[in-house]
């Protein structure tokens, strides 16, 4: 079977052809992005591999139905929102996943984000270079005994209580699914409205919905603590950025780290280091003493690249040998 892997990394090249010894598959790998020119431009292949910034909907699944027989769509991350899951279904293409990959890594990278920031550290560095040892600015929050709200507690929310917990803070949840070992843990579950009324820091692990799209609005921060921390390492969309900036400079929001940024796919994943970035709010966004965003590498260690490479090739095998998959919550459509 070929496999066309879209927005591939060498990173990716290194792991998939490591696992892929096993299966022997076609692999090609493209570095741009999936889109409906990509789709038509591509050798036809029967399976693709893509990431979270490309582009599936309806008018490019069509085209890798009709003119490139692709049979299977093989995502190597958990989120699914830029596949459209009904045009699959019509055209008979199956979709998977990559239900969890290494939670703990995402919990981390989220803790980093929330140390950095309430300590400084960023700042700190940068003075360390330039030789100036002064403390004066430098002034952080201790995270001990601080009401922490958990926005999404699936895998990687659970995790980053867990955490928080060693912290000896109090842990506050909310989800749809509510889960057993979160309250068994210590967590305690929460409306959505009390926990952002309550929390000193909110952490966001939610799925990118329809019902979660801009969960931080204009709205939502009016309830927040004044000088509350958040922190997103689950979808850019989940954030309002404009209402964001007018709530940090306000001073409602003391600080916000970030993994992810809600229009990233133009940004994320690339060198633009000698270019100028037309999107004056994330330059705005970047800008504030007070934020902190690295580019949606939260999920990147050996051990997440290890299993999502192994996920994914053991899912495509599955399908092309008519099996269910053995994995829980890979298979979408």
């Amino acid at each position: 079977m070929k496999i066309t892997f879209f927005s591939a990394k060498q990173y990716d090249r290194e792991y998939f052809d490591q696992y892929n010894k096993d299966y022997n598959f076609d692999l090609e790998y493209v570095p741009k992005t999936l889109n409906e020119r990509r789709a038509t431009n591509m050798e036809p292949s029967e399976a693709i591999c893509a990431f979270v910034n490309d582009v599936i909907n309806a008018d490019v699944i069509k085209i890798l139905a009709e003119k490139q027989g692709v049979k299977y769509i093989a995502m190597r991350c958990a989120g699914f929102n830029n596949v459209d899951l009904d045009a699959a279904k019509k055209y008979n293409i199956k979709v998977c996943r990559v239900p969890a990959y290494s939670p703990e890594c995402v919990a981390e990278h989220a803790v980093a984000l929330l140390l950095t920031l309430s300590r400084k550290i960023h700042k700190a560095y940068y003075r360390i270079l330039s030789q100036n040892f002064a403390l004066d600015g430098l002034i952080g929050d201790s995270i001990h005994n601080k009401t922490v709200g958990v926005l999404g507690t699936g895998k990687i929310g659970k995790n980053f209580a867990k955490i928080m917990y060693g912290f000896g803070c109090k842990v506050l949840g909310y989800d749809v699914f509510e889960s057993p070992d979160f309250k068994k843990n210590g967590g305690e579950y929460v409306t959505k409205e009390e926990l952002l009324k309550k929390a000193d820091i909110i952490a966001l692990f939610l799925p990118l919905l329809p019902e979660t799209r801009y969960i931080i609005n204009k709205e939502t921060i009016k309830t927040l603590k004044k000088g509350v921390v958040i922190i997103n390492t689950g979808r850019g969309g989940l954030v309002n950025t404009e209402d964001l900036i007018d709530g940090i400079m306000s001073e409602h929001i003391g600080g916000f780290g970030a993994d992810v940024y809600e229009n990233e796919g133009v940004l994320f994943f690339k060198d633009l280091s000698e270019q100028i970035i037309p999107d004056k709010k994330f330059k705005l966004l970047t800008s504030l003493p007070n934020v902190l965003l690295t580019g949606h590498q939260a999920f990147l260690t050996k051990e997440a690249l290890s299993q999502i490479a192994s996920c994914i090739l053991l899912n495509l095998d599955e399908f092309k040998k008519g099996k269910e998959l053995s994995t829980p919550g890979a298979f979408l459509a």
